[in-house]
């Protein structure tokens, strides 16, 4: 026995297992070490054995030990060395002990995991539950598991996931022996079914009208309950078994539900399958709590129908009109409102009202939806805009009187006050102090008694208390002793114009006191125009930037002295910079450097009256947002008179500047506003609008706001305008309330609703008529009527029907374009087949003529051969995407190297050309060789087999959509080309709009509840979600779509533009309104950038090889589809099956499966390969199984949307037939009956066809996968003949941008495989960036296996991009390296050039290389030899 099996022996003795049978079971273990912790009074004992141990052996070994040490408070640990490898078996055997090690082996960890299996999927370990709640329960716990098991000798990486068999077996269980549990409770509860009942029936037994309901807020555990909710989430799945579970989400708005049914006969799967939704029902049912739903309660149902709701509506009085909505947000207005427009005008039709105003804030992106909704539901759409209204610029001098400024006597003042309205506050402190050239003269301070006590709102915003007010002088008196202060002087004051000077004039008006007259200067908008860029101006931070003393800012005396030492310094600046000398010169500057940008926002609202006001309208947007964004698009005064015609102005929201005027300053000022801005109309707002205000102090108190409205009404009969009331509607009802308060209160919108969510959010639903006539009766019966509802039928009546949208596209012109287009058509034609063309060719081409001509098309493509032509010539090839290669115009025209013709041999001089007449051939390319008949000469095969309906419809009508893909590095250039040839003002980007996801919703939902101590059903989570999914987030551009304004017309015919996502240092500007709602009036020209033409230019480069001239049938690259033979390779080296790793379209997991399954030998099935990857229910489920079953192989599958087409004429059918079933199958649109007919009538389409089809949800156009398969197989080439050509070109293309482990990458092949494997253990948990990475990583390891060896950066050998060839070696670019970006890569290779670097220092500063990658590059022997410091050079001295 050895020394250490003789310590093992003693630790057992000591622990108690000295004379039983625990010595011989442990017999193979040995103890090498014990470690002792005396301070964390910690014992560690390490152990090894040969093989893994007895796991019961084991638990008493480890527990009791335990047990026995920590009588002695002594926390032990033990590891265990095993010298076999361990497996899933170690797995499974140690889970409970592993549980008990970490302290959780409990009832609840016992049943959770019960039944748990490690097993290996090929990609990865599985520890395979049949819950999600043990998933979630143990995924938490992960850390410590790895530990126990670790500690165990088993170190083998897994994930958890559902056992999906199991758990299908548990529900059939669960619902077999629930069912008669279901119907026995159901039969307690329900009631004798009324024969007459209203509801149509979904499942099991009519429900009386008379059963007592449940509320879902209400509903617990084990009740027999009967709700009613709206359906508006369901999730249908078949059992392996053949049954079905229908999982359905309700809610009744007090709360939200999952309910379940089972189904085990195909008659049940029917029912629950084609279960409608978006619909309300009644369920009866059992309440159970859910483990599969993480322990929710859950409803089983056992019956459940459809209930019809009450119909909403506007009751009025007889003779009466109901009102119209002149102010409705949609989800348009950013981050702030939640029902669509198509939403709001369904309520407006229910209600019966006959018109209704959409006005979003700052943007006009829903009047494309807002005039489909409004033909749907036959109501007048009128076209608004709430706009973020600025003056141009304020005041800086106002009463100027063409005085000298330096050397004067200053009366600088400030007040205290009550609150912010000068016509319902008091002043409760006056302060000033006079001065001259900076220097305090005299001072004067004064409170003043309100005549009621101070709010404790007063109190902690002044300090001023009732105790400093109680014995002060009359307001009256104070103001006499201030006008005789300040006699003779030059007042000013911080934001005094706009609000001590009016504060001050209205309580001398009050008192039949002389208003100020005197010079006044307002030091806030003298800071804006001298220091435009602070972005803050407040009295503290200025005073803070200049080194002004403010001791006790918001008491007046010292606000006043600061303010006048800053009166000083700025009027030295303004006479000094800019020569100002006389009051009314400082007003000359009061709109410098866009003054517009310092002033407040506030709302206004903008109605379209006609067509001319909506061009008007258009360009408002566009100047707002191009010209004078800031934070927010704003509108300056200057912008709305300019374009003034053909629109109503109204005064706004709650946030309009009509409103504070009124209730700061009084009647008034609110006319002079009201006259300067001219509106058209006033708005008053539900007065609940205003909640907010009285919450936070503005208005007193209710009594006080209806004084105000009252005075709005007294007002607009003063202007003769007509008072409106709008309701600002954010959302349609108390429903939806709560949607807008999750999305206010999330962190993406809180710094733009802050005003808002520091008090109770106002009730912004949308108002019914006699709701609003009720809420303004205090106005008396006739004036509230008139505001409410004729005053809204006025406005309406001033209205025309305005069209938002353009009809028919419009394209635009290029001269001649027909004749060009027929030209080079059809010279390119008799280039390629002869003159005469063959009568096939000919008649084709003659068709596609007509159908493009004839529709106005022809300049479409002439525009496409012009950016494709200017590429190619270049040195960039274009590939095409989309159907534009089922066109053979396109071919001839070379917007597409597709030649969509039937398999053909052709010459190479156009003198022969041969169709093939065999149906087994789908593609021309893998023809048979074969020699010309007439020279000798080898033919070439050609043509795709793709009918021209696909990309023009069977009419050739349909507006052509060409998607180019440019290369990357080159799309920025030809994006540019469409500036050259159409104009500057005439091409902008396609923009698109970017809405909440349901994932950030989601994310919002849980934030909100965790926010206000809420917890949520996953239910009411989804319903909640929804809610506000859709919300517009921000706005960008199309990744490639450029939108061409024709010259006759300019882009506000079409739509307002922009900067994308509001960015003013874009190079372009975008369409405001989304390109897809203008998709049908303008031309939108897809010019995308893609990494294959970059590769494929990368590769020519480097080679001097054409790839244009490289055969697509070869067969040492077809090869690679089915074996990496040709790679010199084997499968476990690479560990792949196929050699087309690093392929485009081919090298994916996914795709590699299907390669494997179907072992394709010619390009005809590898276009079928490419087309079923990217459709949607084609593969999986559909044409594998038809594989696996032998009904077909993978040439007779449906792979592509054309194949549908060109089939279904094969078996017979006609062709306007054929194209038909394929526009509905490709779009997963099913069958219709009538086409069902058709297809059962043509004994030649097998059922199994005419399954597959059913089945199919969206299908990829033949013409795009014969693209990128031909982009595929040159790129493959190269891989196989020029090895170091290809990765050197792959990794400087694909690797650009990725983060990669530059060291371990050049540490073998050894390095390199562990790279892979680690990433491929956890391959279901990688992000999108972390899956490309491992791509890379396959890349190299292949690379590596083939011979081909990556070496490390070298300071003078690297590139700084590119990778680069030495031999067999491939060198790392500098931007390889992690942290170092690419200003820092040509900075170095620049600096190289002028000389080599004498030093570590001589780098970082020349190179500009920072400390961390010197030291980076030091440790990975980069910079060998190098000294750290510059060294003097004495010699050189």
């Amino acid at each position: 026995m050895s020394e250490n099996q003789s310590k093992l022996q003693i630790l057992l003795k000591q622990i108690g297992h000295g004379q039983d049978d625990l010595i011989d079971q442990l017999r193979g273990a040995v103890l090498n070490d014990v470690q002792v912790f005396p301070e964390q009074r910690k014992w560690l004992f390490e152990l090894s054995s040969d093989v893994f141990l007895d796991t019961t052996s084991l638990a008493r070994f480890i527990l009791d030990a335990k047990a026995i040490f920590s009588k002695e408070n002594i926390h032990s640990e033990f590891r265990f060395k095993i010298e076999k490898k361990a497996t899933t078996v170690q797995l499974n055997d140690y889970w409970n002990l592993v549980l008990a090690l970490i302290a959780h082996n409990t009832p609840y960890t016992n049943e959770i995991s019960r039944g748990i299996e490690f097993v290996n999927t090929g990609e990865q370990l599985e520890a395979l539950l049949m819950t999600q709640a043990g998933i979630d329960y143990f995924s938490n716990l992960k850390g410590l598991i790895d530990q126990a098991y670790v500690s165990l000798g088993v170190d083998l990486p897994f994930v958890f996931a559902i056992d999906s068999k199991k758990q299908a077996e548990i529900q059939e269980r669960f619902a077999n022996s629930q069912a008669a549990e279901i119907h026995e409770s159901a039969s307690e509860v329900a009631q004798t079914a009324e024969p007459n009942f209203k509801s149509n029936v979904l499942l099991g037994n009519p429900i009386s009208d008379s059963a007592k309901l449940t509320i879902l807020d209400e509903i617990n555990d084990g009740d027999n309950v009967v709700v009613e909710g709206y359906l508006f989430k369901s999730d249908y799945r078949e059992t392996k078994r053949g049954g079905a579970i229908l999982t359905i989400e309700i809610t009744d708005y007090t709360n939200s539900v999952s309910a379940k049914v089972f189904s085990r006969s195909k008659h049940d799967n029917e029912v629950l399958k084609n279960m409608p939704s978006d619909l309300w029902v009644k369920i009866r049912g059992r309440v159970a709590v859910d483990d599969y739903m993480g322990g929710e309660l859950s409803l089983n149902i056992n019956d459940m129908q459809t209930i019809e709701k009450e119909s909403d509506s506007d009751p009025i009085a007889e003779g009466q009109k109901r009102r119209i909505e002149l102010h409705a947000h949609t989800t348009m207005t950013a981050l702030n409102a939640v029902n669509s427009a198509s939403e709001l005008f369904s309520q407006a039709a229910q209600w019966d009202q006959e018109a209704l105003a959409i006005m979003d804030n700052a943007g006009v992106q829903a009047f494309p939806e807002a005039a489909a909704s409004s033909k749907k539901y036959a109501v007048k759409a009128i076209y608004g805009l709430e706009v973020n209204y600025v003056e141009d610029g304020e005041p800086i001098a106002i009463n100027t009187q063409h005085e000298v400024l330096k050397d004067q006597l200053y009366t600088i003042f400030d007040i205290e006050t009550t609150g912010l309205s000068a016509v319902n506050d008091k002043i409760i402190q006056l302060s000033a102090v006079k001065m001259k050239n900076g220097v305090v003269i005299d001072t004067f301070d004064e409170f003043i008694n309100p005549g009621f006590p101070l709010s404790e709102q007063t109190i902690n915003l002044t300090g001023i208390t009732d105790d400093l007010v109680k014995d002060s002088k009359p307001e009256a008196e104070v103001l006499k002793l201030f006008q005789d202060f300040y006699a003779g002087t030059i007042l000013s004051g911080h934001n005094v114009i706009k609000f001590d000077y009016g504060f001050v004039n209205h309580a001398l008006s009050m008192h039949q006191m002389p208003k100020i007259d005197s010079l006044v200067i307002d030091t806030l908008n003298l800071a804006r125009w001298l220091h435009p860029s602070f972005g803050r101006y407040t009295l503290d931070f200025l005073s803070k930037k200049f080194s002004v003393n403010l001791e006790h800012h918001h008491r007046a005396i010292d606000d006043s002295t600061a303010t006048g030492m800053l009166l000083h310094l700025f009027l030295k600046e303004a006479e000094d910079d800019h020569a100002v000398i006389f009051d009314q010169q400082l007003n000359e500057h009061s709109d410098d450097h866009a003054s517009w940008r310092q002033t407040r926002p506030t709302h206004l609202s903008i109605l379209v009256r006609n067509q001319t006001g909506l061009k008007n309208l258009y360009k408002l947007v566009s100047e707002s947002n191009i010209n004078y964004y800031y934070r927010v698009s704003r509108t300056p005064k200057s912008l709305l008179a300019k374009y003034r015609e053909g629109l109503l102005i109204g005064s706004g929201d709650v946030g309009g500047d009509l409103f504070d005027t009124l209730a700061r300053e009084g009647i008034d000022k609110a006319e002079e506003l009201a006259r300067r801005i001219n509106f058209d109309y006033l708005e008053v707002q539900p007065l609940e609008n205003y909640q907010p205000r009285i919450e936070s102090g503005f208005i007193k108190d209710q009594a006080l706001l209806t004084n105000l409205v009252k005075q709005y009404v007294k007002l607009a009969e003063i202007l003769k305008k007509p008072l409106v009331v709008t309701g600002d509607v954010h959302y349609l009802g108390e429903k939806d309330r709560i949607y807008r308060t999750i999305l206010l209160n999330s962190k993406i919108a809180r710094s733009s609703a802050a005003g808002e969510t520091r008090y109770t959010l106002a009730d912004l639903s949308m108002k019914k008529t006699q709701t609003l006539l009720d809420e303004f009766a205090f106005l008396g019966k006739a004036k509230a009527y008139e505001i409410v509802v004729e005053n809204t039928h006025k406005i309406n009546d001033m209205i025309d029907d305005v069209q938002p949208l353009k009809n028919g596209l419009s394209t635009p012109k290029i001269e001649g374009s027909e004749d060009i287009l027929r030209k080079k058509t059809f010279a390119r034609a008799k280039e390629m087949y002869g003159d005469p063309l063959p009568d096939i060719i000919q008649k084709r081409l003659d068709r596609e003529l007509n159908a493009i001509i004839g529709n106005g098309y022809a300049v479409i493509y002439v525009i496409s051969q012009r950016l494709v032509a200017k590429s190619n010539k270049d040195g960039y090839l274009v590939g095409s995407r989309g159907s534009v290669g089922s066109s053979l115009v396109a071919t001839m025209m070379g917007i597409t190297e597709v030649n969509p013709l039937p398999p053909h041999y052709r010459s190479i001089n156009g003198n022969y050309t041969e169709f093939v007449d065999d149906i087994s051939v789908s593609s021309g390319f893998d023809l048979p060789e074969k020699r010309n008949p007439l020279d000798d000469t080898i033919l070439i095969g050609d043509g795709q087999n793709i009918p021209f309906e696909t990309f023009l419809g069977f009419k050739g009508d349909k507006v052509p959509d060409i998607d180019l893909n440019f290369s990357g590095d080159y799309q920025p250039i030809a994006h540019n080309y469409t500036k050259v040839m159409f104009g500057e003002n005439n091409v902008f980007r396609a923009g698109t709009i970017g809405t909440v996801a349901e994932k950030t919703a989601y994310g919002m939902v849980k934030n909100y509840e965790e926010a206000n101590d809420l917890h949520y059903r996953k239910a009411e989570e989804d319903r909640l979600s929804d809610g506000i999914t859709g919300v517009k987030r921000t706005t960008g551009q199309h990744a490639g779509g450029i939108i061409i304004i024709p010259s006759d017309h300019d882009v506000y015919d079409f739509t307002p533009i922009q900067y994308p996502a509001d960015d003013v240092n874009s190079n372009w500007k975008t369409t405001h309104l989304d390109y897809h709602s203008i998709h049908d009036n303008v031309l939108k020209m897809d010019i995308l950038g893609h990494d294959d033409p970059t590769l494929l230019r990368a590769l020519q480069d480097m080679s001097g090889i054409d790839p244009k001239t490289i055969p697509v049938n070869d067969s040492g690259v077809i090869s690679l589809f089915t074996s990496p033979k040709a790679l010199g390779v084997t499968a476990e080296e690479i560990m792949s099956n196929t050699g087309t790793l690093g392929i485009p379209e081919f090298g994916t997991n996914f795709v590699r499966g299907m390669l494997e399954q179907t072992k394709p030998h010619n390009f005809g099935e590898l276009l079928q390969i490419s087309g079923l990857s990217h459709g949607t229910n084609v593969w999986n489920g559909n044409a594998d199984e038809l594989i696996k079953n032998g009904q077909a192989n993978i040439g007779t599958v449906i792979g592509t949307r054309d194949k549908i087409m060109t089939d279904l004429m094969s078996f017979g059918l006609e062709s306007s037939d054929a194209f038909q079933i394929m526009e509905k199958v490709r779009k997963g649109k099913g069958i219709s009956p009538e086409h069902m007919e058709i297809l059962k009538s043509h004994p030649k389409v097998p059922n199994w066809y005419i399954d597959s089809m059913q089945k199919i949800q969206y299908m990829f156009p033949r013409a795009h996968a014969a693209a990128y398969v031909t982009s595929a197989l040159r790129i493959a080439f190269f891989k196989v003949y020029f090895p170091a050509i290809y990765y050197a070109a792959y990794f400087s293309v694909r690797a650009k941008d990725k983060t990669i482990d530059a060291v371990g990458i050049t540490q073998g092949k050894t390095k390199v495989q562990a790279l892979v494997k680690s990433y491929r253990s956890r391959y279901n948990d990688l992000n999108k960036e972390e899956a490309k990475t491992l791509a890379i990583y396959e890349i190299a390891n292949e690379a590596w296996q083939r011979g081909i060896e990556f070496k490390m950066v070298d300071l003078y050998e690297s590139e700084a991009f590119d990778w680069k060839i030495n031999g067999n070696q491939i060198i790392l670019p500098f931007i390889a390296l992690q942290g170092l970006g690419d200003n820092v890569a040509k900075t170095i290779v620049a600096a190289r050039a002028e000389h080599e670097f004498i030093s570590k220092e001589d780098l970082a500063k020349r190179g500009s290389v920072n400390k961390t990658l010197i030291e980076f590059m030091d440790q990975n022997h980069m910079l060998d030899g190098m000294t750290d410091a510059n060294q003097m050079d004495l010699f050189a001295i």
